[in-house]
């Protein structure tokens, strides 16, 4: 405020001097005593001076920037080899999954580290893994970690209100631009939501940092739109290939996720990113290995037949945990209930839950490892599996930051584990054992919750060695993907996009369609008639050839409509006046509309070309844009894009 207030005093100063030699030099050559030319070419000169001084602080604002958010390029000439060299763009990728792997490092002992202190358990122990903690400890340490949580929110929303922005939805409508300040805060706020034990896992905090740093490099190496959005789903195939100890976990995470499509030309770049990220990963913690499963050898054709049904519950069951979500978050907001206070009031009832077992708290890891292949009864896993989708939507409902990514694989082998139960009491032939049915339905429901039946598939190969197993995992997430999509339409984070008004249903690349707007296409170059205009005047100023419409505007220059002139020239007509004659009245665009809106409009209006009006209170005509241009720059820009996904 301080600066703007001192430029808008230098302006004025500016401007006084300015018109102060005017008069001097007016009074000067008029003879005034006293007044001279050279006084009145000295406050020039300091008006000049004064205006250089206002240009060179108003550029210096412009270019002023957060920390966070200055970009330091890099060298020229290693900018112009990863623009031209496909080799050096996969060593960048190499260097995006080596920071990718260490920040999921850093985070992973950060929370194991406030699990540590705040619940007191061992320095190997995980949280959701153990027996019994502190009944005083699981009560309050998620309440007062959600009320820290929530006057941080606070301060944030009056010193920083800005939204972190997803490396999906960066990637398919900012091609690939992410903030770096806003991606710490939240990475900040996982932790944060994880290490006081709400139920919430670290991986969507994975994903962000390590996107956000792969953007961050992307744009200091100036990189091409389509590599930078390469970049982001690179930094997110490291984080979960790490996370998940999985290179191609990784890698289709951000195929199927991140980047929005596979193709050839992209393949390098992520398995190297995933592949980095992980050697990373072991480097520093070791190889924490996948589980120790006692699996059979094959599966039976006829035991597909469960294996479907569980990916058909599994997928219902994702679909009512992401509706549960936005139930209680329809409850806070109507309870009254200020937004800061909410993640306290969510921690005591996650809280609450925990006092009946600990296993709801955090995102799962050691509850999973634990679980999986445990002996328990039917009536524990089911009330397991009721307590923690509660806590997992309570603490993600009430403003808790953090994703469903772990916490569904969890619920996921809970619900299999449910099914092989119900199973065996409904049949007296063998049954596919538990952990099959666990394995299955973890992926089944962490398909429908967060997408990416591929993903899923190679999490299960990776985390098991079986390959029986793991085409069983792919048939189940198939018919998950498939009920989900046909039932609900959206995963988890695309539903989150909905609620807040985007349409986006996948990384693919629609930002472009934004940038190309009906301000950008249209024609400036034209003239406009009165309405109140002769038809004998108007055929005068406009013979038949020389162009095909007009645009019509009132005595007060507001848009009326457009006149045809091949029209104001038939020989029947009987019009005077060409306001009698006018066509699209009331149909018009805008110049911030995307072509696909433009396009829209002019099928509605079965127009080949619409004015082009600054607004819909002004009415003054900017332009006029024609169906044929802006269908051909559509259809151009659709192929540029179908060139760059099949690497031409």
């Amino acid at each position: 405020m301080a600066d703007t207030e001192a430029e808008v005093s230098a302006s004025a100063d500016a401007a006084a001097d300015t018109v102060k030699a005017s008069v001097i030099g007016v009074k000067a050559m008029a003879g005034y005593p006293g007044e001279s030319a050279a006084d009145a070419e000295a406050l020039r000169a300091k008006a000049a001076v004064g205006r250089a001084a206002e240009a060179v602080k108003a550029a210096a604002a412009r270019n002023r920037r957060p920390f966070g958010d200055m970009v330091l390029h890099a060298p020229q000439t290693l900018r112009a080899l990863v623009r031209a060299d496909e080799i050096w763009l996969v060593g960048l990728a190499a260097v995006v999954g080596c920071i990718a792997g260490l920040m999921v490092v850093t985070m992973n002992i950060a929370s194991q580290e406030l699990h540590r202190v705040l619940f007191h358990i061992g320095a190997q122990q995980r949280l959701s893994g153990m027996t019994a903690i502190d009944p005083w400890r699981a009560m309050l340490v998620p309440s007062l970690g959600g009320l820290a949580l929530g006057l941080f929110g606070l301060a944030l929303a009056r010193w920083w209100p800005r939204r972190a922005v997803d490396p999906i939805e960066a990637n398919a409508l900012f091609g690939g631009r992410m903030s770096l300040n806003d991606s710490l805060i939240l990475t900040g706020q996982t932790i944060l939501s994880t290490g006081v034990g709400a139920s919430v896992g670290l991986e969507a905090g994975y994903t962000q940092i390590g996107a956000s740093i792969a953007s961050r490099l992307g744009r200091s190496f100036r990189v091409r739109r389509n590599d930078l959005r390469l970049l982001v789903g690179c930094g997110a195939a490291g984080a979960i290939g790490a996370a998940f100890n999985g290179p191609l976990t990784g890698a289709f995470y951000a195929f199927e996720l991140v980047i929005g499509t596979y193709s050839i030309a992209n393949l390098a770049p992520v398995v190297v990113a995933s592949i980095t990220a992980i050697a990373v990963d072991r480097w520093l913690l070791g190889d924490t290995g996948g589980f120790d499963l006692n699996l059979p050898t094959t599966i039976p054709a006829f035991d597909y037949l469960p294996v479907l049904a569980l990916g058909m519950i599994s997928a219902l069951f994702g679909i009512a945990i992401m509706r549960g979500v936005t139930l209680v978050e329809e409850v806070f907001r109507r309870s009254g209930v200020p937004s800061w206070l909410r993640p306290a009031v969510g921690g005591a009832v996650v809280g609450s839950l925990a006092l009946v077992t600990p296993q709801v708290l955090s995102s799962g890891h050691g509850a999973l490892h634990v679980g999986i292949d445990a002996p328990y009864s039917l009536m524990f896993v089911g009330g397991l599996l009721l307590l923690k989708s509660l806590a997992s939507a309570i603490s993600i409902g009430s403003g808790f930051r953090g994703g469903l990514f772990f916490a569904s694989l969890f619920l996921g082998a809970l619900l299999g584990k449910l099914f092989a139960a119900a199973l065996a009491m409904l049949t007296t032939t063998q049954v596919l054992p538990g952990v099959v049915c666990a394995v299955v339905g973890m992926s089944g429901v962490a398909t429908a919750i967060v997408g990416g039946p591929f993903t899923m598939s190679f999490m299960a190969l990776e985390s098991t060695g079986s390959l029986p197993l793991t085409i069983a995992v792919l048939a189940a997430s198939v018919v998950s993907a498939v009920t989900v999509r046909r039932i609900f339409g959206y995963s988890f984070a695309t539903w989150r996009f909905h609620l807040r008004g985007e349409a986006i249903r996948s990384a693919v690349d629609v930002g472009w369609m934004r940038n190309l707007t009906v301000g950008r296409m249209m024609r400036r170059d034209l003239r406009t008639v009165r309405a109140d205009t002769t038809i004998t005047a108007f055929r005068r100023d406009y013979p038949l050839g020389a162009t095909q419409r007009v645009i019509a505007v009132d005595a007060s220059d507001r848009y009326a409509g457009i006149v045809l002139v091949a029209e104001a020239h038939a020989a029947d007509i009987t019009a005077a006046r060409i306001g009698d004659i006018l066509h699209y009245p009331k149909t018009f665009l805008l110049p911030q509309m995307p072509v696909k809106d433009a396009i829209a409009a002019f099928e509605t209006a079965e127009s080949d070309a619409l004015a082009v009006l600054d607004s819909t209170e002004q009415g003054r005509v900017l332009g006029l844009l024609t169906e044929q241009y802006a269908l051909r720059r559509y259809s151009e820009e659709l192929d540029r894009r179908r060139r760059e996904l099949s690497g031409e």
